[in-house]
């Protein structure tokens, strides 16, 4: 198959369904040869940060001189996203290559009659594949959904694994607790594998401590660090930490959001543990990997009259960061919102943290067969005192925002990591 055949493949015949449990990943690693048991792994679950962790982690472990494959999901624009080396992502022929292999080994099952894997587990058991033929010296694997279930979870004994925020989501799959969804992140510790933790509260700090514990997994979580911000600015955050185990000064972080130094805590402690365990990353190759990181449709900027910000935030805790930092970066400017979400998300919630900073609202739908039409979504925020329109198409949308939007004006994308990708290709096709 070419290319354009790999994602028909994928998209059409075997579709998006979600399935949980290991089995037919399993079977599929069996019939490669099991490649997840032969690469070095760090793998991260979380409900939010996880995308921004492999970034930065890869940045430094780049810098130290390692090679470096990351697999994280969903994409924004291509599946090629999803599998990067030291930052390339694979190319077309490599990814039609893969998928065909995958797709040849699910008929094989399925004349076996053996259960066929979905399709974000044929898509991770060609990362597997990709990586170890192409001998990275880490892989670092961001699960899909939840942790225990996860695709990614038939990795036997990772270098680390790294948990990073904990909040309400994919509650049909994961439970409707904050309890059960930490118990579900806890299923990715494995037995005497350390585990980092994102500092958050006690009710999830003590479950993913209780079944590190139990695995006897070394445990470790950064909650006594004293952080002092120097600046945060459009270009980037300057801080300085230090606890027990480090001392770091003037830090310099180009992603945008307060949420960020959070994430970046939960990574310097990883870099901790990784050097204990035998990876060499100096403070040097920390600075110059934190200073070059980079991660799309994360408060990224597309345009600068008016400023134009896309940002990832798709459940409520996610909206609620995002909302905290427009207070730090932009509390004196008028913001006109595009806002598209899923059905099935808290959607009341997200309208509630977001519109309060919000001039004018568009409402608009992602590229997604669970979105939320715009109807729905007006009625949910009718009380909202602000002016409120609707586009149902992502672009419509955005010549809208532009519209009604003055050069010194900030046109904020938010709700739906679909719609941003579709956004994100709009914009870039735009300028062109």
């Amino acid at each position: 198959m070419n290319y354009q055949e790999c994602i028909h493949y994928l998209e059409e015949e075997v579709g998006f369904g979600s399935v949980p449990g290991l089995e037919r990943i399993q079977l599929l690693c069996e019939k490669l040869g099991n490649p997840e048991q032969k690469l070095p792994i760090i793998h991260i679950a979380g409900t939010n940060g996880k995308g921004s962790a492999v970034a930065m982690l890869a940045s430094i472990l780049k810098e130290a001189g390692y090679c470096v494959g990351t697999y994280t999901s969903p994409h924004l624009e291509l599946y090629n996203e999803r599998f990067l080396i030291n930052g390339a992502e694979i190319s077309d022929d490599d990814f039609a290559r893969e998928i065909t292999l995958m797709k040849e080994i699910c008929e094989e099952l399925a004349a076996e009659g053996k259960p066929v894997p979905t399709l974000f587990e044929i898509v991770t058991g060609a990362a597997f594949h990709y990586f170890c033929e192409h001998k990275v010296d880490v892989l670092i694997l961001e699960v899909g959904l939840g942790g225990k279930y996860d695709a990614t979870n038939v990795v036997p004994a990772p270098l680390l694994s790294l948990i990073m925020s904990i909040s309400i989501d994919h509650t049909d799959f994961l439970g409707d607790t904050i309890e059960k969804i930490a118990a579900e992140k806890a299923g990715i510790i494995k037995k005497n594998c350390p585990v980092v933790l994102y500092s958050q509260d006690d009710i999830v700090y003590n479950i993913i401590k209780d079944v590190a514990d139990q695995m006897d997994a070394p445990f470790y979580c950064l909650n006594d660090a004293e952080i002092d911000v120097a600046s945060q600015t459009l270009e980037g955050t300057v801080f300085s930490v230090k606890n027990k185990s480090m001392s770091l000064e003037n830090l310099e972080l180009p992603l945008l959001g307060s949420y960020q130094i959070g994430n970046c805590m939960a990574v310097l402690e990883a870099c901790n543990v990784l050097g204990k365990k035998g990876l060499t990353l100096s403070e040097g190759a920390i600075r110059r990997g934190l200073k070059n990181t980079r991660w799309a449709g994360r408060m990224e900027i597309c345009g600068r009259e008016p400023l134009v910000i896309l940002d990832g935030a798709h459940n409520a805790d996610g909206i609620a960061q995002l909302a905290k930092s427009l207070s730090i970066y932009f509390k004196d400017r008028k913001v006109t919102l595009i806002l598209g979400v899923l059905g099935d998300k808290e959607y009341h919630k997200m309208a509630e943290y977001i519109l309060p900073h919000a001039d004018s609202v568009i409402l608009t739908e992602p590229h997604s067969e669970r979105k939320l039409d715009v109807f729905s979504l007006a009625r949910s925020i009718s009380n909202h005192k602000g002016t409120i329109y609707t586009e149902k198409e992502i672009e419509n949308a955005y010549e809208k925002a532009l519209s009604i939007t003055t050069a010194d004006g900030i046109i904020l994308c938010c709700g739906s990591l679909y719609m941003i990708g579709a956004m994100r290709t709009y914009i870039s096709n735009r300028s062109i």
